[in-house]
């Protein structure tokens, strides 16, 4: 029996009459394959680079940029170094509660009493003082306490009350005015030692003292938010509380905690105000809500929370600040400014709006 091989089989994809084609060698010389796909690098120009850094501007910073340019040339009087300083120290007060109020906002809440928190814990340190021959130390020190407890309130309501932030804060509104005005039957109280007096009124290098203390706050709450675990916890309950929960968060005495410092700050903000007027005001503070709200809507931050920060919150005093004091150089009616501080918010917040689509898309 004879066995026989098989017949080799050919490759299907070689046919009668051809060859398969054998790459030829490449020389170790030769230029490496470029593939088809690859394009050449395209380099900017000066033109495009400086708009793409434009672009990267943050909108309250471009609102900014804008408006000291348009009152430059509309007042000599602007630009001045003494004009300038001024404008930081007169909204000191401000700015220090708009600090609060956006880490309130931050936390996804609001609080509507910073301004009637300022009054109540003002005058309760001038009729310590006043009435009761308190050492000014302790009745500061008091004052800043009685702010402080507002703040536990608001965020006793809000958690464990289970009341809305702007209805809880709407109601401590209502009963610190009211307090400020029990206290004193709604007189103003005068006098106060020098040293409180000088917190206004001491310059160092020719800077108000209580620009180094606005500057001081903000730098805090910066560092606090961007470095500390429970500062950068605050976005995370503004963005998604029970995500943040689940995660480890005590949201409760987060939100208790942020509540608490906004009181405080609004205290300390009634120190300023206090030692600019020598004189403590019953009414005092209630009407700067719509500018701190103001303050930190132009800020940039989100009133859903989860979005925000001091620098933009910084900005937005400053606009606030720049635009009043613009409005007065140039005689602007008082009872239109503040038709020109809601067209700044709208202006401000469509393009923040913008700049953020820009940015996503680009």
């Amino acid at each position: 029996m004879s066995t026989t091989n098989p017949a080799p089989q050919h490759d299907s994809s070689t046919s009668e009459g051809t060859t398969p084609t054998v790459p030829a060698p490449r020389s170790a010389d030769a230029a490496p394959e470029t593939p088809e796909t690859t394009e050449p690098a395209t380099r900017q120009t000066p033109r495009e680079t400086a708009l793409q850094w434009f672009r990267a501007l943050p909108g309250p910073l471009l609102g900014l940029i804008l408006v000291v340019v348009v009152l430059s040339f509309l007042s000599p009087y602007f630009l001045t170094e003494r004009n300038l300083i001024n404008i930081v120290s007169q909204n000191s007060d401000i700015g220090i509660m708009a600090v609060g109020a956006a880490l309130v906002i931050l936390i996804g809440g609001i609080d509507l009493s910073v301004g009637s928190t300022l009054a109540l814990s003002l005058m309760t340190t001038a009729w310590l003082f006043k009435v009761h021959d308190v050492p000014f130390t302790v009745c500061v020190v008091a004052g800043l306490i009685v702010g402080a407890l507002v703040g536990l309130l608001n965020g006793v309501l809000s958690t464990y009350g289970r009341i809305q932030p702007f209805v809880a804060t709407l109601a401590t509104m209502s009963a610190a005015a009211g307090l400020a005005l029990y206290v004193t039957d709604g007189n103003p109280i005068t006098d106060f030692p020098n040293w409180y007096n000088a917190v206004t009124s001491k310059e160092i290098l020719g800077i108000p003292l209580q620009v180094f203390i606005l500057i001081a706050v903000y730098v805090v709450a910066a560092f606090w938010l961007r470095f500390r675990p429970t500062g950068r916890a605050l976005y995370a309950v503004g963005g998604n509380a029970e995500a943040a929960r689940l995660s480890g968060i005590n949201v409760t005495r987060t939100k208790i905690a942020v509540y608490v410092i906004a009181g405080l700050l609004a205290a300390l903000a009634g120190n300023i105000v206090g030692s600019r007027l020598d004189s403590a005001q019953p009414t005092a503070g209630t009407a700067d809500l719509l500018n701190v709200i103001a303050v930190v809507v132009i800020g940039g931050a989100s009133l859903s929370g989860g979005s925000g920060g001091m620098l933009n919150t910084f900005i937005g005093l400053l606009i606030i600040g720049v635009l009043n004091n613009g409005m007065s150089l140039l005689n602007v009616s008082p009872n239109l400014q503040p038709v020109v501080i809601g067209i700044a918010i709208i202006v401000a917040v469509l393009t923040d709006r913008g700049t953020r689509s820009r940015l996503v898309h680009s």
